[in-house]
């Protein structure tokens, strides 16, 4: 007397079966095959079930992503919201912090800069972190020793000028183009020029490199609003969402 097939139906439902009948390995090769047939003639007769599975394992998978981001943010958030020398601007009071990694060279870190400065604003209530992050070549990092040496040597409003002016620039970054740069800004260019690879710039750059590599950041832009990992390009829309969302949690 052989043992009653898995209904491929059942399993499909949840429903309660014995322990025995769940035992593939128990199958003999007759029971294996007639099973698998089942499961074939369910899954071609409801196709909907594979795409209902298929939701529910990225869902998982999203909810665990999140999760090992926000343990990580976590695990370094004195270096992320209070290291003592990265630009701070927006609301320094604001309920919200929101941390951007940039590169000035990175096309998607131009696009997304105005749309990150209308959020500041419009929001009014959202405290903003720069993260100098140069991955994209020697003009990258030539750029971001430029904007850490501005804010060494000339302070936080200097920084954040020569910042806005990187981002709208589209050329070559050498040594004349930034002194071009600096020159309506009034800026000490000589004094920033001799700074730009002293070993204060580079550290700040090492620790941003090593920050990013322990968020598994590997692009630019990368955000951190909050306890939230927003990898790479977010529309304002969608960050004025997350903000709500992380008001209404709150």
């Amino acid at each position: 007397m052989t043992r009653p097939l898995v209904s491929a139906t059942a399993l499909a439902l949840g429903l309660a079966l014995p322990a025995q009948a769940l035992d593939l390995d128990a199958m003999t090769d007759a029971e294996r095959a007639a099973f698998r047939d089942e499961v074939r003639a369910y899954l071609m007769e409801n196709p909907e079930v594979i795409m209902e599975a298929v939701a529910v394992l990225e869902q998982r998978e999203a909810d665990a992503q999140a999760q090992s981001d926000k343990d990580l943010v976590a695990a370094n958030a004195d270096a992320l919201f209070d290291d003592g020398h990265s630009w701070v601007g927006g609301n320094p009071d604001g309920d919200i912090t929101l941390v951007e990694f940039l590169d000035y060279r990175c096309g998607y870190c131009k696009r997304a800069h105005p749309e990150v400065t209308n959020l500041l604003k419009e929001d009014g209530n959202i405290r903003f972190i720069v993260k100098e992050f140069p991955i994209l070549g020697e003009q990258s990092v030539t750029a971001s020793r430029f904007a850490i040496a501005t804010q060494q040597v000339a302070g936080d409003d200097a920084y954040h000028a020569v910042s806005e002016a990187l981002m709208a620039y589209s050329g070559d970054i050498t040594e004349p183009a930034l002194r071009r740069m600096a020159e309506p800004l009034d800026l000490p260019v000589d004094n920033i020029i001799a700074a730009m690879g002293s070993e204060e710039v580079t550290a700040v750059i090492e620790e941003n490199h090593a920050l990013g590599r322990a968020l598994q950041i590997s692009g630019t832009p990368s955000f951190v609003m909050e306890n939230q990992m927003l990898r790479g390009y977010v529309p304002q829309a969608e960050m004025e969402m997350i903000a709500d969302e992380i008001r209404n949690e709150g």
